[in-house]
C-alpha cells in the first residue's frame, strides 16, 4: 500500500481527497451542533442533533485519522521535522481534551456560556488544525 502511495501518480492525491472529506464531515457537523448550542434551530432537540452530528463527526474524524496516518507513513521523517505538523498534532490533542471536557461537564444539557466558549474553542482549534495541515505542504 505504501509503495503504491509513493509510486502511483494518482494514489496520494486520492488519499488527500479522502482526508479532506473526513475533515469536512467532522468540521461541518461540529459547526451545525455549535449553531444549535448558540440557539439556532431551537425547534430541533439538542440531544437528537448531537446524536446525529457527533456520529457523523466521529466518522469524519476516523476517516481523517486513517487517511492521515497513511499519509504520515509515506514520509514520517520529513513530517516529524515539520513544525506545522507538530503543531497540528498538539492541536489534535487539545481538540480531544476540549471534547472530553465538553461532554464531561454535561455542556449539552446546560447550553450555557461555558458551552458556547467550548464550542467556539472547538471550531477555532479545528480550523487551526486545517490551517496547519495546509501549511505542512509549504
Amino acid at each position: 500500500m505504501l509503495d503504491a502511495l509513493r509510486t502511483t501518480s494518482w494514489a496520494y492525491p486520492m488519499l488527500e481527497v479522502v482526508h479532506i472529506v473526513g475533515i469536512a464531515l467532522l468540521l461541518g457537523n461540529l459547526v451545525a451542533l455549535e449553531m444549535r448550542v448558540f440557539g439556532r434551530a431551537a425547534i430541533v432537540p439538542v440531544y437528537a442533533l448531537a446524536r446525529l452530528s457527533l456520529t457523523i463527526a466521529l466518522s469524519g474524524f476516523a476517516i481523517a485519522a486513517a487517511s492521515g496516518s497513511l499519509m504520515f507513513a509515506t514520509q514520517p521523517s520529513e513530517l516529524l521535522a515539520n513544525r506545522a505538523f507538530l503543531v497540528k498534532m498538539v492541536l489534535l490533542v487539545v481538540a480531544g481534551c476540549n471534547a472530553v471536557w465538553f461532554h464531561a461537564r454535561g455542556s449539552l444539557g446546560k447550553l450555557d456560556s461555558m458551552a458556547r466558549v467550548q464550542m467556539l474553542s472547538s471550531t477555532a482549534i479545528w480550523l487551526a488544525v486545517v490551517f496547519c495541515g495546509r501549511w505542512i505542504a509549504y
